[in-house]
């Protein structure tokens, strides 16, 4: 027995110190170089929200922030890869609206749930914009309406199966309590392809990211119908939102980038990144090259950013339930 207490109390004392040297280590977070990994290729949106963040935060942090790619399986490799990876604060994810929203609510396959990381703050969301064929012979929201209701055939453009631009789709029909099964999905390699499938009139309608299409709007080039933040956005300044058409729900058709971590992150590191994240929203030259991307600049604390997530990831696994597109 003696032994025994022995070997326990051996034991308490070993947890009990490297309990409190990870704590102390916690504190002093961050003193060596922080990766950020990207779940996506060079380019898009994940990554260039990475990369602003790699450039502008370590003023505030005083360690050096690095981007680093790890693609694969629409965002899944790199999600996973962090979410496996050590609580200390020194890998974190570029979060995005695909990898972290949409992919957990379309594939209940996948190695990680919408919330089984440590959510550190959004930083960013973009609107998304209904756009129109100029040959669709359709000019306003109230004739997509009418034709949508009527149970049309229609088709849409995407940047691919289980991406926003093909699930929001889903998101819309259901707001609208639209036959899904009328809407005819043709898919491209990009949402610059699915865009000019649009333009050619190859497909009547899509959503699309509304920095990605102004110019061609601008152009008229395309229609566009209906843009998916609560407020008009000045660029379209005509064009109405989601609820002054009266369909709120089709608010959920919009993009958005975040700072992610493994699961369990030590209390020290999360008060650092919301500490750092509210400095970048006040720092001019990371607002300016943020909206310089169309993107509005949307800080928000850990709590604020998980109701944010978690009311979208919802309405998109009841419509896509309801449509026959979950993986189950």
């Amino acid at each position: 027995m003696r032994r025994f207490l022995r070997t326990v109390a051996i034991a308490v004392t070993s947890l009990t110190a490297v309990v409190s040297s990870y704590a102390v280590q916690a504190s002093d977070y961050p003193s060596r170089p922080i990766t950020i990994v990207v779940p996506y290729g060079p380019g898009g949106a994940s990554d260039l929200s990475a990369r602003l963040v790699a450039g502008s935060a370590p003023a505030y942090l005083n360690q050096p922030v690095l981007a680093v790619n790890k693609t694969g399986a629409a965002g899944v490799v790199g999600s996973n890869f962090v979410k496996n990876a050590k609580a200390d604060g020194y890998t974190l994810l570029s979060a995005r609206v695909g990898s972290q929203m949409g992919v957990p609510a379309m594939n209940k396959t996948i190695p990680y749930k919408w919330d089984d990381f440590t959510i550190l703050g959004l930083i960013e969301v973009n609107p998304f914009v209904l756009v129109l064929s100029p040959q669709s012979g359709l000019k306003s929201f109230s004739d997509f309406e009418k034709k949508i209701k009527n149970g049309e055939e229609m088709s849409y453009s995407s940047a691919g199966v289980g991406t926003l631009l093909h699930t929001g789709v889903a998101v819309m029909a259901d707001a609208m309590n639209a036959d899904f099964e009328k809407l005819i999905h043709v898919p491209f390699k990009g949402g610059g392809k699915a865009a000019a499938a649009v333009v050619s009139g190859q497909v009547d309608f899509s959503f699309q990211n509304l920095s990605a299409v102004s110019g061609k709007i601008e152009a008229g080039q395309l229609i566009p119908l209906v843009v998916t933040t609560p407020e008009r956005q000045k660029i379209i300044a005509n064009v109405p939102t989601a609820r002054e058409v009266g369909y709120q729900n089709i608010e959920m058709v919009i993009g958005w980038s975040a700072i992610y971590g493994p699961p369990g992150l030590p209390d020290a590191v999360v008060t650092k990144w919301t500490d750092t994240l509210q400095k970048l929203k006040g720092d001019r030259g990371w607002n300016k090259m943020t909206k310089s991307l169309g993107n509005i600049v949307d800080i928000r604390s850990p709590a604020d950013t998980k109701a944010y997530v978690e009311a979208q990831y919802k309405a998109y696994d009841k419509a896509l339930k309801k449509m026959g597109l979950r993986i189950e």
